[in-house]
């Protein structure tokens, strides 16, 4: 078979030119596709990187922010528990010393209002024992009575301890007037025997005047520029009745205090 070379070098030709148009018209724009895909993919993986990083860092971050934020809740939690307790139990303390003050006040009001029941109460009864004192003292008293108690009195005064004499007689030279009063008007011969004691006591020079008082019962007073000596029923009555109401306030206040230490 022979061999036709015309044809071998044409379609040799053809293929040589057959490849170049190839390579020219085809492949190197195929080639420059991919290298561009291939760079587009590449730009794409590695933005996808970035964009990966990115996330891992805000992820990162935000567990990080989550880490702080659940720290931070946590102290506050406990902060707002403690302050809780705390506040309870200031509460809880206020409230019983409240009620222990109240329970004081209470009892105190208690015995306050027990002792002054009792303390009118016993104000009562000496008013009466007394008023009954008196209105049976004044009814029982006579000239023999009156004149007893003129001698007593008379008595006290010429007994006076000296620096109260010297200090009413220094009184009396300074006034010169003396008030002798009691409940009946002294017969003269009464009068004159008091003005001789009370001249013999507070000096020569005194003037003495008179005054009727009812409401000493069977005795007198003597005043001298505000200073006063009394011997009568009435005023032993009222020291009486005096150390009566002190006697009652101090049996009465003891009790009061006692509930104020109960438990």
């Amino acid at each position: 078979m022979l061999i036709d070379w015309f044809t071998v070098c044409a379609q040799a030709i053809n293929f040589l030119i057959l490849v170049w148009l190839l390579h020219r018209y085809l492949y190197r724009p195929v080639l420059a596709a991919i290298d561009t895909r291939e760079q587009k993919i590449a730009a794409k993986i590695k933005d996808a990187e970035n964009q990966e990083a990115k996330a891992k860092a805000a992820g990162e971050d935000l567990r990080k922010r989550n880490q702080a934020f659940d720290q931070e809740r946590d102290g506050l939690m406990r902060k707002a528990t403690e302050a809780g307790a705390t506040e309870r139990q200031r509460l809880i303390e206020s409230a019983r010393q409240d009620s222990e003050l109240l329970r004081v006040k209470l009892s105190q009001a208690l015995g306050a209002e027990r002792a002054e029941l009792g303390r009118q109460l016993s104000v009562r009864i000496q008013a009466e024992v007394f008023a009954l004192t008196r209105k049976a003292l004044s009814e029982l008293a006579g000239t023999s009575l009156e004149d007893r108690m003129l001698e007593v009195a008379i008595g006290h005064l010429r007994a006076l301890p000296e620096p109260q004499r010297l200090a009413l007689a220094v009184t009396t030279a300074v006034a010169q007037a003396v008030l002798v009063r009691s409940a009946d008007d002294p017969s003269p011969s009464e009068r004159s025997k008091l003005e001789g004691a009370i001249r013999e006591v507070l000096g020569a020079t005194a003037v003495v005047h008179f005054e009727t008082a009812p409401e000493l019962v069977c005795g007198l007073e003597i005043s001298v520029s505000g200073q006063k000596l009394a011997w009568s029923v009435a005023d032993y009555l009222s020291t009486l009745a005096q150390d009566a109401t002190a006697i009652v306030a101090t049996g009465l206040a003891a009790p009061t205090e006692a509930p104020a230490h109960a438990p």
